[in-house]
């Protein structure tokens, strides 16, 4: 089965026609077509070390490593043949070469775990947390449920985000409470071992205590957060919850 590329067409069709016509009727039009003398799957091996090498890793290295999980090459194999390879290519070239590679081949794993993880609950896990994002480590998502009588969120951290310490503040009134609703995860007050949560816990937070949530390293979590009525309530954010202190978390 022949191989149909058009970038070269799109890209450089009017500037370098011939070569554009070379691109995608040669390369990929016959070389890449010859199956009958090796398959898709072996040539996009060889072509990635090939690119590796010469320290390549741009976006066609990318295009090239999108079509190597394409035709077959798993996580396990492609962390396999850049190992190998580093020994030959060079060991930086490998490391730029890793950090494009698990970014390609985790999305799939990544994607799966998210679903799994929003099907389990009866909650959206809704939109990624930019408004809020400098006060977490990792990535969050929220999804607003009510705006009425009292505040309702649902917030949900990947593997290993954590929001920052942070201090609820009300002159009357206010806090907060946490309700979880999928996954594992943790909360500390400062000065206190952390609490391992899960599905159907409570944690009362009242105003003026220093603390953090979020996920346990290995799973996702997500929590209700239900803002406590109160007059002038304010959250003041403070430093981020370290690596020294979040390993040592099981």
């Amino acid at each position: 089965m022949a191989v149909k590329q058009t970038a070269g067409r799109r890209d450089l069709g009017e500037f370098a026609p011939k070569f554009a016509q070379l691109n995608d009727d040669v390369l990929f039009g016959e070389v890449w077509s010859r199956e009958d003398k090796l398959s898709l799957r072996d040539r996009s091996i060889v072509t990635v070390v090939a690119l590796l090498s010469q320290g390549l890793t741009d976006s066609s290295f990318q295009y090239h490593l999108m079509t190597a999980k394409k035709n077959g090459i798993t996580k396990t194999e492609i962390a396999e043949i850049l190992t190998h390879a580093a020994f030959y290519a060079g060991w930086p070239k490998a490391w730029a070469a890793f950090r494009m590679a698990k970014e390609i081949w985790m999305e799939e794993t990544d994607g799966c775990a998210r679903a799994e993880h929003e099907n389990s609950m009866v909650f959206p896990i809704g939109n990624p947390n930019d408004g809020f994002a400098q006060y977490f480590i990792g990535q969050s998502y929220l999804a607003p449920l009510s705006n009425s009588q009292a505040g309702i969120f649902n917030v949900t951290f990947e593997p290993g985000c954590r929001n920052n310490w942070h201090i609820h503040h009300a002159d009357q009134g206010g806090g907060q409470i946490l309700v979880c609703v999928a996954g594992r995860g943790f909360y500390q007050e400062d000065g206190r071992e952390a609490q391992e949560l899960h599905a159907g816990d409570v944690v009362n937070i009242p105003v003026g205590v220093k603390h953090w949530h979020g996920a346990a390293p290995d799973s996702w979590f997500s929590h209700l957060a239900v803002e406590v009525p109160g007059e002038n309530c304010s959250n003041e954010w403070l430093e981020p919850v370290t690596d020294e202190i979040y390993s040592r978390l099981k």
